[in-house]
Formats: C-alpha cells, sequence, structure tokens
C-alpha cells in the first residue's frame, strides 16, 4: 500500500510520464488524426503581386550576405514591387561594405546600420520603421529562398484574419551529419504538424528562415523576443490567424555538430519559462477555439519537457522499492541518459543513439535556458552557430 505523501509522488509521476508521451507522441499523433477529419485548406490569391520588403538582419555575415543578395535579385517576383533592406546589427567584418557595393548597383537594395549592437528584434523594430511597401518579409541572412518564395507568402494573404504567414523551412544537409539527420527528422514531423493546424485554423511557432506579415500590423516585441515564438502568439491572441505555406521555401543548413546544435537551442530556450503559459486567456477555449488546443498540447506541452522529466525521475527513485513497475520506469531513464552520455564520450556514429542523444541535449537545453531566466542570464544577441554557413 503507497502512503498519502507515496500517492503525491504517484499522481506526479503519472502526470509527468503522460505530459512527455503527449508532447512527443500523443499531440502529434492527435493532430494527424485531427487533419483526417477536418478537410481544410487555406485559399490562395492568384496574380497578387503586393509591394513588399525583404528584410534580411545581418551580423557579421561576410561569408553569407553575397550569397544571400544575389538570391533575392533572381526571385521571381516584380523587380519593381520590391524592395531588399539589410538591417547590420553593429556588424564590424565586411558585412556593411558587401551590402553598400550592391546598393551603389541596385536601387532596390538598402543598407540601415544600428548604432549598437542590441540584438535581431531591436534591428527589426528599427528596420520596420523604414518600411513603406504593403508587406514586410522577413529571411535570415543563412537562407536561400526559392524563385517563387515571396509569390508565394503574399498569395497566401487571402483574407483580412491572416496577419502572419509562414514559409517551408527546409534542410540542405540532413543526411551528411548525424546531428542534422537528427535536426531533420524533427523537423519534418513539426512541419507536417504545423500544417494541418494552420488549415484547421492557426500554427502556433513559425521559423525564422521565411516569414511575412503586412507591414501595417508590425509590433516592436521585447528585445529578448524571437519572432518565431512571439509573432504567431500575439496575433492569434488578438484574434488574427498565423498561418503557413508550404510552397514558400527557405533553404538552409542544419547544424553540423553537437556544439553549435546544442547552443541554438539553449538560445531558443531563454523564454522557455514564459512561453509555459504566457496568457491566461489561452485557456478560454470558447474564444480562441482549436488554438488553445494547439498551444497547450504544442508548445505547453514541450516547454515543461524538462520539467517533467526530472519530476519523473526523481519520483522514479523515490517509488521504485515500492513497485516494480517503478524500478523497470527508473531503469529505463537510467538506460537512456546513459546512452546518450556514452555517446558523446565515445562518439558513437549510430541514427537510434544520436537520436536519444539529440532529445536529450534538447531537454537539457530547455533546463539551461530556464536556468539562465531564474538568474536573468539571457542577452538578446547570440553568436551564430558557425557549421550552418
Amino acid at each position: 500500500m503507497f502512503s498519502f505523501i507515496e500517492k503525491i509522488y504517484l499522481l506526479i509521476s503519472v502526470w509527468s510520464a503522460f505530459s512527455i508521451f503527449w508532447a512527443n507522441i500523443g499531440y502529434p499523433l492527435s493532430i494527424l488524426i485531427l487533419g483526417k477529419f477536418i478537410k481544410k485548406e487555406n485559399k490562395k490569391l492568384e496574380n497578387y503581386f503586393p509591394s513588399v520588403t525583404i528584410m534580411v538582419v545581418a551580423h557579421n555575415e561576410e561569408k553569407v550576405i553575397e550569397k544571400k543578395l544575389q538570391n533575392l535579385l533572381s526571385l521571381d517576383y516584380p523587380k519593381q514591387r520590391l524592395q531588399i533592406l539589410v538591417t547590420s546589427d553593429h556588424s564590424d567584418d565586411n558585412t556593411n561594405s558587401i551590402v553598400t557595393e550592391y546598393s551603389c548597383q541596385y536601387d532596390n537594395i538598402r543598407l540601415h546600420k544600428t548604432k549598437e549592437r542590441k540584438g535581431k528584434i531591436n534591428a527589426q523594430n528599427e528596420g520596420a520603421r523604414l518600411v513603406e511597401s504593403e508587406f514586410l518579409v522577413m529571411t535570415d541572412a543563412n537562407a536561400i529562398l526559392s524563385k517563387s518564395a515571396i509569390r508565394e507568402i503574399v498569395s497566401s494573404f487571402s483574407s483580412d484574419d491572416i496577419a502572419y504567414v509562414a514559409g517551408r523551412l527546409s534542410y540542405t544537409n540532413f543526411d551528411e551529419q548525424l546531428t542534422s539527420f537528427s535536426e531533420n527528422t524533427y523537423w519534418d514531423i513539426e512541419t507536417i504538424v504545423r500544417n494541418i493546424e494552420s488549415n484547421i485554423q492557426t500554427i502556433t511557432a513559425g521559423n525564422g528562415a521565411l516569414y511575412a506579415i503586412r507591414t501595417k500590423d508590425y509590433h516592436d516585441f521585447d528585445l529578448i523576443q524571437s519572432h518565431d515564438s512571439a509573432m504567431p502568439l500575439y496575433f492569434s491572441l488578438h484574434n488574427k490567424r498565423a498561418i503557413s505555406n508550404m510552397e514558400a521555401i527557405a533553404y538552409e543548413k542544419a547544424g553540423e555538430n553537437d556544439a553549435d546544435e546544442f547552443k541554438r537551442k539553449v538560445r531558443m530556450a531563454r523564454l522557455v519559462w514564459q512561453a509555459i503559459l504566457p496568457s491566461f486567456s489561452i485557456l478560454n477555449i470558447f474564444k480562441y477555439k482549436w488554438f488553445t488546443y494547439f498551444y497547450l498540447g504544442h508548445r505547453t506541452a514541450r516547454y515543461t519537457l524538462w520539467l517533467n522529466h526530472i519530476l519523473l525521475f526523481l519520483t522514479s527513485i523515490l517509488l521504485m522499492l515500492k513497485s516494480s513497475i517503478f524500478l523497470a520506469l527508473f531503469i529505463i531513464q537510467l538506460l537512456i541518459y546513459s546512452i546518450a552520455i556514452f555517446s558523446k564520450l565515445f562518439n558513437i556514429k549510430n541514427k537510434l543513439v544520436n537520436f536519444i542523444s539529440y532529445y536529450c541535449m534538447t531537454v537539457l537545453a530547455q533546463l539551461i535556458g530556464v536556468i539562465k531566466t531564474i538568474f536573468r542570464k539571457n542577452k538578446p544577441f547570440w553568436e551564430k552557430a558557425e557549421s550552418t554557413r
């Protein structure tokens, strides 16, 4: 028999195990099932060519900025309707001089330099104030857009309630390294889930490689935030839709080594604590409908993985002498964490082992992000992952 306190441990353990299952398997599976029953697809506008400004935020991107500009100049979109704005976040390499050379050759390219380095959001806030076009498209300096990307992404603004459209990020090096393979596997599943969410109502997060808004809808966010998570949330809470367009494609390299990928995930996790439940109003299912289910199932469940793994491990230890089930659960967790540790110590090259290690790395990155938030160690800027350039 379990004592009263052991029953509390039992409840915590069961809830933590369920939450981990739901975040990784339950929710994606539920969305796939929903997609089978709710047959909806977002409409597109034909022959729609509004004025567009493409903004690229760059900090010391001399390795990729020229290729980026050449890519943007080659896009299949009316040149007289397209402006290119590079907002340099206090670059001190050759980024500014390269962009300046291009701006002298092409009258639709201009450079804005921030006076000091305050991070990507600040550079975007400053740059957005200079934009006069109807639409503002954001894209990463290392992302290469498909020729039809801009035409596709603006075509998705088929109704006034659509405020944000994310393109599809495709990794070009998914089979070159085990780390990039694991990231691509995760991203493939994520892309399918987001597309179904988009068709039903709204997505809960975008990606920095390619997204668009109406310029009049731009909102200055806090410098520590990220548009990827903040914009879809902001618009959804204001009864607007954030959707995706799978035909608007941006190509990037995934991180090819664990060190780069781990740093990126720690940076992404800097807002995990606040994003678990950023507003109690999300719980109002009568007002937000599917968005409530999407956010709690997709974001909240995922953003609490670090906590649920800790709770499950601790309660398994506390209960393993009372039940063989919890002893087995403790052994399984110990085995998983041991595989992750040994795969790094001995550089084991196996896709399954690396995927386990990748998952554990993601959860650890969340935990570090939360710790940094608690001790106010987060910063609005970061060093880019060189293996993605």
